[in-house]
């Protein structure tokens, strides 16, 4: 969906999001999440399963003012997960989205309803981290891909 930053490459982009701070800075997958955290970058939004690789992991620290707590099957998008991604847009404090499942296909929901000038970054597993900045075009791709998978439900 975005940029692909390989692992040797990611501490400068590290370096670049706190030089050139986003509009928000979302983060989805307990490995990015965590690496953030752990570089002192604290994004606006992170969003886990407490697992990496499909593999029960001990949480990682990501503190946040606001906790969702969310149901999303592998596969799936619910509607409280997508609730959950709409209001944590709106907060201005740092909020956590906890998800019962997976919450992979939640990049899509982070994408759509990010403020334009976002960035939102997501593990590519053996490769790397991929970074998707928020612009109309991205938004109206997402669009295209959600409504596909709405008639293929149908």
């Amino acid at each position: 969906m975005g940029v692909l930053i390989r692992d040797e490459a990611v501490d400068n982009l590290f370096k670049r999001l706190r030089e050139d701070r986003p509009k928000k800075l979302i983060s989805v997958g307990d490995a990015i999440s965590g690496r953030l955290h752990t570089a002192g970058l604290k994004p606006d939004l992170t969003i886990i399963d407490n697992k990496i690789a499909r593999v029960k992991i001990k949480p990682i620290l990501a503190p946040a003012k606001k906790v969702y707590r969310v149901k999303n099957p592998p596969g799936t998008l619910t509607e409280e997960s997508f609730k959950a991604v709409s209001e944590a847009m709106k907060n201005e404090e740092s909020t956590k989205i906890i998800v019962d499942g997976e919450e992979d296909l939640i990049t899509l929901l982070a994408v759509k309803e990010a403020p334009l000038d976002s960035i939102v970054l997501y593990g590519q597993p053996g490769e790397g981290v991929v970074l998707v900045r928020v612009t109309e075009e991205k938004r109206r791709e997402i669009m295209r891909i959600l409504s596909e998978m709405e008639r293929r439900e149908r």
